[in-house]
């Protein structure tokens, strides 16, 4: 049983990985490929601010972290609650992990926030539409490359959890004598 439960914490833990070195490397490839100040163009009091492939980039990053966020939670809970766990081990407390989870889900939100506000104005921003109330609006430097390490952040903080539980599941285990 030990070795489908490694199996599975391999599976779901290269998946998350995987999934948030996509949403990274895509956070860096916005940073490169957002609008530039050269591309606002300005007629009176109007603006227009083509769309960029930030845009793309930016929602890739955001599926990319919010199923990594997904399914490192499922495959967390899914080791901490079997039900071979409930009925063989009694009852224990998962406080570090928890946790880290916690702290995963902060970090995900910050980046949801980042991530949408930024990836929002990399689209096509037409003279008299803007992104808001009118006005153009660039994303600032950096906001993409943030966002890209607080990915990073959010997966070392479900690894780290995973981590913890599995093993936290191996030391519990009663020793045959």
């Amino acid at each position: 049983m030990q070795r489908s439960r490694f199996s599975l914490f391999l599976v779901f833990g290269a998946t998350v990985v995987l999934l948030g070195l996509t949403s990274f490397v895509a956070c860096m490839a916005a940073e490169i490929k957002k609008a530039k100040k050269k591309d606002l163009k300005l007629d009176g009091k109007l603006c227009y601010l083509p769309g960029s492939r930030a845009f793309m980039y930016g929602v890739i990053a955001l599926v990319c972290l919010s199923a990594a966020q997904i399914i490192g939670n499922l495959a967390i809970c899914k080791i901490i609650w079997s039900r071979e766990k409930r009925s063989s081990y009694g009852k224990k407390n998962p406080i570090a992990p928890t946790v880290l989870l916690v702290l995963s889900w902060i970090s995900y939100g910050l980046v949801i926030l980042l991530l949408t506000g930024a990836t929002s104005m990399s689209r096509r921003q037409g003279y008299g539409k803007g992104w808001l109330s009118g006005e153009c609006y660039l994303v600032k430097d950096g906001a993409y490359i943030v966002s890209g390490v607080l990915v990073l952040v959010t997966v070392v903080f479900i690894i780290s959890s995973a981590i913890i539980t599995t093993r936290g599941i191996q030391n519990e285990q009663p020793q045959k004598i």
